[in-house]
């Protein structure tokens, strides 16, 4: 079987973006279970409301799409976005007055 060479362009970040209500201790807890699930299922915290994952190949990506849209909570809005790698290695980061490149690709793969 002949294994398609490894490119910057089949590796991607996956974004999920959310805004999710926080005004009873209800939709509070409801916040605060998803965002944890996302740092469970190995997502980083970018800001806030925007966690993202770094995935091998588009089925990877679909998968985690399928696992977010089961886990999110009743109410609120979750968007989820994803962008190759090269493309996200052109985000520009502002950090205080600095401003630093975007993240690069993990050193370790998910075997898994």
């Amino acid at each position: 079987m002949d294994n398609p060479p490894l490119s910057a362009y089949r590796f991607m970040w996956l974004l999920v973006m959310f805004d999710l209500p926080v005004m009873t201790k209800m939709e509070r807890r409801a916040a605060t279970k998803f965002r944890q699930w996302l740092l469970d299922q190995g997502y980083e915290m970018s800001q806030f409301s925007i966690y993202m994952r770094f995935c091998v190949g588009r089925e990877q990506v679909e998968r985690r799409i399928r696992d977010v849209s089961k886990s999110r909570p009743g109410k609120g809005q979750v968007h989820v976005l994803a962008v190759t790698d090269r493309q996200f290695e052109q985000m520009a980061v502002f950090r205080g007055p600095a401003r630093s490149r975007g993240r690069k690709t993990p050193n370790q793969l998910e075997l898994f």
